[in-house]
């Protein structure tokens, strides 16, 4: 297992990238492998949200196309 307080991550709350664990898990989205990555986190976290959200509604679909078993 890594450590992950060698890692980084996002803070939600001031917006600044972090090593280890600087503030309080609520406050924080990560871990990430480099600081730049991390920089990135509302992008990726972004990107996740619209994927479940087009999962889901593939998911809510599913079976609906009116054919029967």
């Amino acid at each position: 297992m890594s450590d992950e307080s060698n890692k980084y991550w996002y803070n939600l709350e001031t917006k600044q990238v972090e090593q280890g664990f600087a503030s309080p898990m609520v406050d924080r989205a990560g871990p990430f492998d480099t600081a730049e990555e991390a920089a990135r986190a509302p992008e990726l976290l972004r990107q996740r949200s619209e994927q479940w959200n087009e999962d889901d509604a593939r998911d809510a679909n599913w079976g609906s196309d009116g054919a029967t078993a």
